[in-house]
């Protein structure tokens, strides 16, 4: 028993020491992409703070979700936030598992690129949409008689850029006009989707997103359009920058090599030799296949593989 265990630690440790490798050599390529998208990130929570600054509270909108939905109260406005972080955790996760899992599915470094090129742009689109019009947040602390509800103007630049974080990221009013929690939401349940595996798994996560929109609303934490204006939004972008990038490399045909640093020469050549393999349908050393396959961009889930003989009619 000892012996199994020392001999699965001893893979286990090589097989993370070969995925630090070459996710460290993808970074190598990529790391302007992530930086600028985290930068963004920033970008959005400072603009989210600026909106405060012009919120003015004032009598809650009429709104059909909040006619249809009873309300949650303060004591369990946590419940949605919880939800979000149960999500939130679980992708991160995921976009890790090539580390440990054996069955390699997906570089981690490519698809946080990919993830957070979706994100930026609907937090840009957002910005452009609650800074257009400023509503009356519906959140207990943007309400009329809170004094969280307005901020006065600021004393200094400074005061602006640190944007009081934490708390004036999770006490902030007016920015409404579209829900970041469902952007996130949507991104990631979106990626699970074509990338993911497990069908089950997909199915959940779109059964999350769904009671996240209702809990966001039954907590009074944004108005029903901004959870509405999300859903058709989020999906629109990752629909369309998605046929924009390029699509990642499949795992499953033992492509892992590619990602080594080549000489120009040894590139195109490699170029050439993975093109004449895929036009003739080859996936590359037998010896390496995985439990999934990819058609078309998009990653089948387990028992799910298309076989050559169906395909040709046979």
């Amino acid at each position: 028993m000892t012996l199994y265990i020392g001999r699965e630690a001893s893979k286990l440790c090589k097989r993370i020491c070969a995925e630090t490798i070459t996710e460290i050599n993808l970074l190598l390529e990529n790391w302007k992409y992530l930086l600028a998208g985290l930068i963004f990130q920033y970008i959005h929570g400072l603009a989210a703070r600026g909106v405060h600054y012009l919120h003015r509270p004032g009598p809650i909108l009429q709104d059909l979700g909040f006619f249809l939905l009873p309300e949650l109260g303060q004591d369990k406005a946590y419940i949605s936030e919880t939800v979000f972080t149960f999500v939130f955790l679980s992708f991160v996760l995921w976009t890790f598992h090539p580390f440990i899992v054996k069955s390699k599915k997906i570089y981690t470094v490519l698809v946080w690129c990919r993830v957070l090129a979706f994100l930026v742009a609907s937090q840009i689109l957002r910005i452009i949409t609650f800074y257009s019009t400023q509503l009356p947040g519906p959140n207990y602390h943007c309400r009329e008689g809170s004094r969280l509800a307005r901020l006065p103007p600021p004393e200094s630049a400074i005061e602006v850029l640190l944007i009081n974080f934490p708390r004036g990221i999770i006490y902030g009013c007016g920015d409404l006009i579209f829900s970041s929690h469902m952007i996130f939401t949507l991104v990631f349940v979106r990626t699970y989707q074509k990338y993911g595996t497990r069908r089950f798994v997909k199915q959940l996560a779109w059964l999350i997103a769904i009671i996240q929109s209702l809990l966001i609303v039954a907590s009074r934490k944004h108005y029903t359009v901004d959870v509405v204006v999300a859903w058709y939004t989020v999906n629109l972008v990752v629909f369309f920058i998605d046929h924009k990038l390029p699509e990642l490399p499949d795992r499953s045909n033992g492509s892992s090599s590619l990602l080594l640093p080549l000489s120009t020469k040894d590139k195109d050549g490699k170029s050439k030799e993975e093109n004449h393999k895929l036009l003739n349908g080859n996936a590359g050393d037998a010896a390496d296949w995985r439990q999934r396959t990819q058609v078309n961009g998009k990653i089948l889930e387990e028992g799910n593989a298309v076989h050559d003989t169906a395909m040709n009619g046979a």
